[in-house]
This record gives structure tokens, C-alpha cells and sequence, in this order.
């Protein structure tokens, strides 16, 4: 399946609408219809993008929210996600999808790196920028993402230089990636083959950031 229907988008419009437990529950068969749906089309998605990297495997997640810890007290997602994970310790970051209703959306990247990847990323670009700023400069990234993203600090980390003339990148504590679809776009012919697209131009930046995060600062490999 290669196509996100209007009928998904129009039930996650409703739920958003109806976002209780009683209106779900009396709903349930038409929500297993197209969730459905949405499965094949990312699992179609992800042998597609085992054409060009290393998946290990995909990961969907679930329509029910957990509000204990959030603000937001409405028992339902009113969206389809889901993360595909590459495979093994050697290569660093993942894709993900989100089909939501005037909020759609792909992304890729380090949203809460470790202490330990933050530190490794900052001494990287402390040391040289050059690559991954002729990453984020390129034009198809460019094209796909505009920019890298990320909560960034006020000032210097810790043991940096204020005056460093790459503080922009040092002071980053996340390094996403982002690209968001209208609803006409989730639902063109060809969105499944712009999904594709911006994966395949996420392919540089996760193969640079790998490599940081898999060696120390002399290059040497931290994988046995």
C-alpha cells in the first residue's frame, strides 16, 4: 500500500473531535479499519527503505496516550506514528512518520542524546565543522529539511569557548530533522515517494553523525 486514504484522515479529524472513551470504544471497528491501513503503508514504506539503508525494524505506535506525566488529559492520540529503527550499534539514528491531520510530518536526527553522545558531538564540532556544515548547506538537504534543528543553550557548554566561531552548532543540545506535509500532500499520489525522497537525503547527516558517535575524538572505533 503506497497511499495514506481520505478515510484516515477524516477519522482522526473526528477523534480529535471525540476524544473520549465512550466514543472510541463505540468506534473501535472503523479505528482497527484504518489502522489497517496505515500498517501496510508503513511496512511498505520500510522495505522501500531497505533498498537504501539498513533497517532493523518498525516500530508503530500506540493511539492511547499516556496522561499521567502530560498535560494533555485526552485519553487518545489523534495520529498514526511510527519509527524505523536502523540496524545495528554502527549506525545512529532513525526515521519517523507521523500522519496527523494538518500536522504530518517526518523527522530524523538525536532528540535527547545522552550526556555522553552530547559531549562526543560538541568536541567534534569544536575540533572541525567542515563536513557537517557542507551537510546542512547542501541543497537537497536544504530542499527537504531547511535547517538543523534543536533546543539550543544561551551560552557555551561547560569547558567551551564563548568566543568559539562555531558556538551555534556547540551550543545545540538536540540535532533534528524535519519536513511536514499539508493535508493535500499526505494525500497526493505521490507522497509516499516524497517520504523516500527526504529519507534518502537523511542518509548523509545519520552516516556523519554515526561515525562520531561510534569512534573517539581520533577517529579510532569504540564497536568491537
Amino acid at each position: 500500500m503506497t497511499s495514506i486514504p481520505k478515510s484516515t484522515l477524516d477519522f482522526l479529524k473526528t477523534l480529535k473531535k471525540n476524544n473520549n472513551r465512550d466514543w472510541f470504544n463505540e468506534h473501535k471497528p472503523a479505528f482497527k479499519i484504518e489502522q489497517q491501513k496505515v500498517k501496510e503503508f508503513y511496512n511498505t514504506l520500510m522495505e522501500q527503505l531497505k533498498k537504501h539503508d539498513d533497517i532493523e525494524n518498525l516500530k508503530m505506535f500506540r493511539i492511547y496516550r499516556d496522561v499521567r506525566f502530560s498535560n494533555d488529559k485526552t485519553p487518545y492520540k489523534p495520529h498514526f506514528a511510527g519509527h524505523f529503527v536502523r540496524a545495528t550499534k554502527r549506525l545512529r539514528g532513525g526515521y519517523y512518520l507521523r500522519i496527523r491531520p494538518g500536522e504530518s510530518f517526518l523527522a530524523g536526527g538525536f532528540w535527547a542524546p545522552n550526556k555522553e553522545d552530547l559531549l562526543r558531538i560538541r568536541k567534534e564540532f569544536e575540533m572541525d565543522t567542515t563536513e557537517i556544515r557542507a551537510i546542512i548547506n547542501n541543497k537537497t538537504f536544504v530542499k527537504h529539511f531547511g535547517k538543523l534543528e534543536g533546543e539550543s543553550l544561551k551560552t557555551a557548554p561547560r569547558g567551551f569557548d564563548k568566543e568559539h566561531p562555531d558556538l551555534d552548532l556547540i551550543r545545540m543540545k538536540q540535532f533534528v530533522i524535519t519536513r511536514a506535509f499539508t493535508d493535500k500532500e499526505v494525500l497526493a499520489s505521490n507522497f509516499f515517494e516524497e517520504i523516500n525522497k527526504s529519507f534518502k537525503a537523511m542518509r548523509s547527516y545519520f552516516d556523519y553523525m554515526s561515525e562520531i558517535l561510534t569512534t573517539d575524538l581520533n577517529g579510532v572505533s569504540l564497536i568491537e
